[in-house]
């Protein structure tokens, strides 16, 4: 025996050893094919899918080895793109260099690598259509038979290209099968319109529903009815989609519009058992005088007995409630168990309970109070079992509905026999009532679903009602085996109780397969699937379980009644009626025109069409669409009418050509293929092509040019050094591999200027000008592109023999690209326009010369002195009449601003500019600067600039820091050529040697920038000195709408200039120096904000912005713009503002103070000392920290830019010494008046609640041991209605201390309410307390604040059964 058995085991031994051995090897080889793999290099390629606009935008990466093949590729590629190899195409992208052809042959057994793709390099690929059809979709087959043993799809699906429910949650716990299409699981899923997920499953279980579909299709519709806002008929029609469809989900948005919805009901997440309830009442309704008018009662409404039996007699009353659902309770209220099973929670639902002690009954029989039992029968259970899982509760701990997850399994099959409570004694006497009034207060009347208060519905389910006991016993025992109901499907929900979202599990009848309806995804599912929506965890069932459980649960249980007589089956298509067959053929016809308009939008090609108009000549976009089997020919007519061209040009001189709109570049035109299909002319039907379409015009005398392919296009800008002008652009075209002096020649051709003297210069990108002086040079060397732009120069000026850079030719390119246009608002009266007339009047008794400066000036004018330079031979009467206007500016204040507005005109008029461009250079050249002291005494008087309208309260302080700017020079002093032509020895610079002389001192002791800067460097010289740049400044009429009479310029100035150098340019049109006026930059919406770092550039401002000048003084280093408002505790508005102010780093409080008083006089009417106010802390409307006096800035107190403080009026002298100090403010609250007394300071020395009490009781004369106090709510004055604060506030907290929880008031300015604890509250009557709350009502409105907080309300779920919700007025 043993050696046979060994003889046995010798075989197996030896073939388990040769299978270890081969596996072994296999392996080795694979580590071996690795390792080999490993060590040669990598390919990267990026493959961009073009096919479909919603994966243009996506990237597939692949990182394959050197020697994968081409074929190899494309398998790779089509598994990761979800395609069927073969049914794409594989172009090359931009950027790869490949002399074959762009096409990849996906039968090539080359290597990548010898296909030409580069190892370390990024190789971009393009997914188009195949032969014009797009690529099919590869669908993954399903296991058949094995789909049993795997876990399959349930639960949501992240949906993609549509809005998802609020929280949708996948779980974890849930593995996804293939999702199967229609023709697999024979049923057709229901787009979610964005928060219609709830609504889906309920329709898809009324669909699965047989007994509900067969009805509603015998339910026949007229024609005398809207079709549209027909609930009836829309389910109808949804119902034949979903059977008949070929589509893998159809809309719901025609059931939705029945209902009356619009498009926001589709963003609002309802209940389903909400949505179930609304939908039976409003189909209902339509139903009424039909066949269908008891349909909802016969399948899913039920009877119940709701009784109260005395327990001393017997008597009992009762009454018949019916419901549509039975609401089952997930936890009993005040467990922290939940029920075990649904057969838990019914037996729950029916237990009785005593009413004893003082919830005893009053017994009609025995005439007293006796202890009774109250409960409810079932009486009759409907043919379709609806059972709501009440998930949803709300917890009065936290006060915020939540969700229990608790586990809660339910059976296939449920008996519902053992439900019928069958009791041994008979009561000596029964009452009916049907008004139910002995049961009120009932703790089971608020689980009931539904109340009817008709109860003559026929009777289609079981009926346990009898006037005998004895037949009623007898009829419950034959009755109990036919109560064996079947579960058809569950609703789910995923998420919380703030949103989440619903499927549908549902058995279909038809084969007894459970299938998941997922909105438009619907899949198989087993048995095991089920159980995973009972929710819940595995372990022990504890009060926090249901924190830690699944989200994802059963919500909604149907089942169905077990009966073979009864237990229909879905109608067949042979067995529609009439009205049902017209329907479906209807329907088909429908979705058969719907597959060609598909189809005909499936080959129609859709491109970006451009035109530039020939008579309004502005470049017009729109979207060409045509058919791909339609000729070039017939696409031209089409693109004629798009562009609407009929009265400008005739169709003959109309054509399309191949057009990039990114780089303006006409890429070819189509000679000779007037016939040819779009298809091809364009590549195919693709979502995104890489060009456009460019519909050009001719004039009748003119023939179209020639468009290549691979020609450049170059626009052309003569440039006249002369006259320092670049001209509009010509388009000429020329090859990459043409030399320089070719494309000098064929320039020259184009634009008529000799070719030998030609200077031709390059514009790479952004102002990088490379000059093209290598004759023999191609141009695909020198950096052209597909678009270029060059500038040509062709005179023979000594300008030729300079170096390029020095050139007048590149300071006139450079200029030219750096150049803006802006649009300058001034102030509508500017307080220095008398200033300007006095001083350019000293120049010259023409106001027209003004206006050429304004015109040409290429200086800071606020160099006045430089002007008399330059008519040094003016006759005395101009300096005589110079005099006479400076002594009527000291004494005529009048006669200055009188001619403010005639001054302002004339600078702007064109007609007084000179014409002459040689004079105004002259003039230029001739500008000397003077000492700016000189005109110092010129400037308005501060009483003259208060007086300015549209000067501000801060900004009317024109203080005599001011100072002027110098005239710009070049750092060294060394010779610099201008763009103008002249060089900087022209303009000779003097420094003012004491250029902070006479400036009002500020507390400025700061080294680091405060967020503005400072005019002057170092050194004293103006920032705008260092670089000169281009400035010129002509008047403008502003467009209707821009301010009535509000002055303009436009301004064409080089954009590298600084701030501080622009506002020196501007100082002679707003007519004071640049430190008094301020620069506000204008975006969309009108909305300005001060541009305040002067040594920063305008680079960030862009061409035809917009600007607005005001008056007022600019910041310095370290100081801060600063509002100061009123604080007022006992007004009705406790916050006002006053005025806007400087303070500075480094200053005291009570410096600010002081400058504040001389505003607080002139510009508030507030006539104060030092000592009479305080400031303090401002956080939005809530007065904060008192600032003491010896306070300084930025040391003590924290400042910023736009900075906002309280001033506050004292009453008597500062109680506030110390920063140990806390100042609160108090109020009275006298219950028995109903009223609150103003609020009055009190200074605390410490935090301690006992010193509090004793400051209260100084005050109010309340003994300390009778206050109570409470800390105030919300923002300044921390408003509440006199009918809640005894109450609503947190009277006498247990602490001692202020700063502890729960006041903490740890800083200045917090409310304090107190009262007498003694002090009895009035009594007031109803009338009283309706006047009352009236007034209060009204005055917290007026001050901002609620009577009471009402949260956001959930919007009701609502069906209008007219499809016009604003007609239903009735319903709420």
């Amino acid at each position: 025996m043993v050696p046979s058995e060994e003889n046995q085991l010798v075989p197996k031994e030896d073939m388990l050893w040769r299978c270890r051995q081969s596996i072994f090897d296999e392996m080795k080889k694979k580590f071996a094919q690795i390792e080999s793999a490993a060590d040669e290099p990598r390919v990267l390629c990026i493959i961009q899918d073009i096919t479909n606009s919603t994966t243009v935008n996506e990237r597939i990466t692949l990182n394959l080895p050197a020697s994968t093949p081409v074929k190899r590729l494309f398998e790779d590629v089509a598994t990761k793109a979800g395609y069927v190899n073969g049914t794409f195409d594989l172009f090359w992208g931009k950027g790869v260099n490949v002399a074959n052809t762009a096409l990849l042959d996906q039968s090539n057994d080359k290597s990548i690598v010898d296909a030409g793709f580069e190892p370390g390099k990024r190789n971009l690929l393009l997914l188009t259509d195949k032969d014009g059809k797009k690529p099919q979709i590869a669908l993954e087959e399903s296991s058949g038979a094995d789909d049993c043993n795997q876990d399959q799809f349930i639960g949501p699906l992240p949906r993609e290209g549509s809005v998802g429910c609020a929280n949708d949650y996948v779980s974890q716990n849930y593995s996804y099968s293939s999702i199967l299409n229609k023709s697999e699981t024979g049923y057709v899923g229901l787009v979610n319109q964005a928060m219609t997920c709830y609504l889906n499953s309920l329709l898809q279980t009324l669909f699965m529903t047989p007994e509900f579909r067969n009805a509603l299709y015998k339910w026949e519709f007229e024609e005398s009815e809207d079709p549209v806002t027909s609930i009836p008929y829309q389910l109808q029609r949804l119902f034949v989609l979903l059977q008949t469809s070929k589509k893998r989900a159809i809309e719901t948005t025609d059931v939705t519009r029945s209902f009356g919805w619009d498009s926001s009901e589709a963003w609002q997440q309802h209940d389903v058992q909400e949505l179930c309830r609304v939908m039976f009442d409003a189909l209902e309704q339509k139903w009424k005088q039909t066949e269908q008018a008891d349909l909802i009662n016969q399948l899913y409404q039920g009877k119940l007995k709701d009784y109260v039996r005395c327990l001393e007699c017997g008597y009992e009353s009762w009454r018949i409630d019916t419901y549509l659902d039975i609401p089952l309770v997930i936890r009993p209220y005040g467990s922290n168990q939940a029920f075990a099973s649904v057969e838990e929670a019914l037996h729950a639902f029916i237990q009785p309970e005593i009413l004893d002690g003082p919830n005893q009954y009053f017994c009609e029989r025995c005439k007293k109070k006796c202890d009774a039992r109250k409960g409810l029968r079932f009486l009759h259970f409907p043919y379709l079992l609806t059972l709501q899982l009440k998930r949803f509760d709300f917890d009065y701990t936290t006060m915020h509905r939540i969700k229990l997850n608790d586990r809660m399994t339910f059976p296939e099959e449920l008996d519902m026999g053992s439900f019928i409570d069958i009791e041994d004694e008979s009561p000596q006497t029964e009452s009916c009532t049907d008004s139910g009034a002995e049961n009120e207060g009932s703790c089971h009347s608020d689980q009931m679903s539904n109340d009817f208060s008709n109860d003559d519905g026929v009777d289609e389910g079981i009926c346990l009602e009898s006037n005998s006991t004895a037949e009623r016993i007898s009829k419950v025992g034959n009755e109990k085996n036919s109560l064996l109901y079947e579960l058809f499907s569950v609703m789910v929900h995923s998420g919380s109780a703030a949103g989440g979202h619903y499927y549908a599990c549902i058995k279909s009848f038809s084969d007894d397969q459970w299938y998941s309806f997922n909105d438009q995804h619907v899949s198989k599912i087993t048995h095991e699937d089920i159980k995973k929506t009972y929710g819940g965890t595995s372990g022990s069932r504890g009060y926090y379980s249901s924190a830690f459980a699944s989200s994802t649960n059963a919500y909604m249980l149907i089942y169905r009644l077990k009966d073979p007589t009864r237990n229909a089956k879905f109608l067949e298509v042979n067995e529609y009626p009439e009205h049902i067959k017209k329907l479906v053929q209807k329907e088909k016809e429908l979705e058969e025109q719907e597959k060609r308009q598909r189809e005909i939008e499936r080959n129609t090609c859709k491109i970006k069409l451009f035109c530039m108009h020939p008579a309004k000549q502005i470049m017009m976009e729109n979207k060409l669409e045509v058919h791909k089997d339609r000729t070039l020919k017939e696409a031209v007519e089409r693109a004629y009418k798009i562009m609407d061209l009929e009265e400008a040009v005739p169709l003959e001189c109309c054509r399309l050509i191949k057009y990039d709109e990114f780089h303006d570049y006409l890429e070819r035109s189509y000679e000779g293929e007037e016939d040819t299909p779009m298809g091809i002319l364009l590549g195919g039907v693709k979502s995104t092509y890489m060009f456009d379409l460019l519909l050009e015009t001719r004039r009748p005398d003119q023939v179209f040019q020639c468009y290549k392919p691979g020609e450049v296009m170059v626009k052309v800008h003569v440039v006249d050094l002369k006259q320092e002008t670049v001209a509009s652009p010509i388009s000429v075209r020329a090859y990459l591999n043409q030399t320089v002096t070719e494309f000098k020649h064929l320039i020259s051709k184009a634009i008529h200027l000799p070719a030998e003297t030609m200077r031709v210069v390059l514009e790479r990108c952004y102002n990088d000008l490379r000059l093209l002086n290598v004759a023999n040079k191609t141009l695909k060397a020198e950096g052209f592109f597909r678009s270029n732009k060059v500038f040509v120069e062709s005179s023979e000026s000594q300008d030729r023999q300079l170096a390029f850079t020095d050139s007048h030719l590149w300071k006139l390119l450079d200029r030219h690209a750096n150049t803006i246009k802006l649009y300058v608002s001034l102030p509508e009266q500017s307080p220095g326009s008398q200033f300007r007339r006095t001083v350019f009047q000293k120049a010259s008794g023409d106001s027209s010369n003004l206006d050429e400066l304004c015109g040409r000036v290429k200086g800071p004018l606020s160099n006045i002195k430089s002007v008399e330079a330059i008519l040094e031979e003016s006759t005395e009467k101009l300096k005589t009449l110079s005099l006479q206007q400076q002594q009527q500016e000291g004494d005529n204040g009048d006669s200055s601003k009188s001619t403010e507005a005639s001054d302002f005109e004339n600078i702007e008029s064109p007609s007084n500019e000179v014409d002459s461009s040689a004079e105004n250079r002259e003039l230029e050249n001739q500008i000397q600067v003077s000492d700016p002291e000189n005109y110092q005494s010129e400037e308005r008087s501060d009483s003259d600039v208060n007086n300015d309208r549209s000067t501000s309260s801060v900004d009317s302080d024109i203080l005599s820091s001011s100072h002027s700017s110098d005239t710009l020079c070049n750092v060294d002093n060394a010779p610099m050529p201008l763009a103008n032509g002249l060089d900087s020895h022209s303009i000779t610079s003097s420094r003012r040697s004491k250029a902070n002389e006479g400036r009002k001192e500020t507390w400025d002791t700061a080294e680091e920038d405060s967020g503005t800067d400072s005019e002057y460097d170092e050194s004293g010289k103006s920032r705008g000195e260092t670089q000169y740049m281009y400035f010129k400044a002509e008047p403008y009429i502003a467009e209707e709408g821009s301010g009535e009479g509000q002055k303009w310029l436009l301004i064409h100035v080089d954009k590298r200039i600084t701030l501080s150098a622009f506002k020196q340019h501007l100082e002679p049109f707003v007519g004071v120096p640049s430190s008094q006026f301020k620069v506000f930059r204008v975006y969309a919406s009108n909305q300005e904000f001060e541009s305040v770092r002067l040594n920063e550039t305008l680079s960030t401002f862009s061409d035809e912005n917009k600007i607005t000048i005001r008056l007022g003084r600019a910041l310095k280093k370290g100081e801060y713009r600063v509002k100061v408002y009123q604080l007022l505790v006992n007004d009705p508005e406790p916050c006002k503002f006053l005025l806007d102010s400087v303070f500075a780093k480094g200053m005291t409080v009570r410096q600010s103070k002081e400058e504040l008083l001389t505003q607080l006089r002139e510009q508030c009417g507030l006539d104060l000392t030092v000592d009479r106010f305080r400031l303090r802390k401002k956080t939005w409307k809530n007065p904060g920290t008192v600032f003491l006096d010896y306070h300084v800035y930025e040391e003590d107190i924290n400042i910023s830019s736009n900075w906002e403080v309280f001033l506050e009026i004292l009453d008597g002298p500062e109680k506030m010494k110390s920063m140990s100090q806390l100042a609160v403010l108090s109020r009275k609250w006298r219950p028995s008046k109903m009223k609150l007394d103003s609020f009055q300071e009190v200074v605390l020395e410490s935090s301690s609640v006992d010193e509090l009490k004793e400051k209260l009781c100084e005050i109010s004369g309340i003994p300390v041991e009778n206050i109570e106090f409470a800390k105030g709510r919300g923002t300044f004055p921390c408003e509440i209605s006199v009918l809640e604060i005894h109450q609503d506030l947190d009277w006498n907290p247990k602490v001692s201390t202020l700063n502890v929880w729960p006041l903490y008031i740890c800083d200045d300015g917090a409310v304090i309410f107190y009262r007498d604890k003694n002090e009895q509250m009035v009594e007031l009557t109803e009338e009283q307390r309706n006047e009352l709350m009236k007034k209060e009502s009204s005055r917290l409105q007026k001050t901002g604040h609620r009577v009471t907080y009402s949260p956001r309300k959930e919007k009701a779920l609502k069906i209008y059964l007219d499809g016009a919700p604003n007609k239903d007025l009735t319903q709420d």
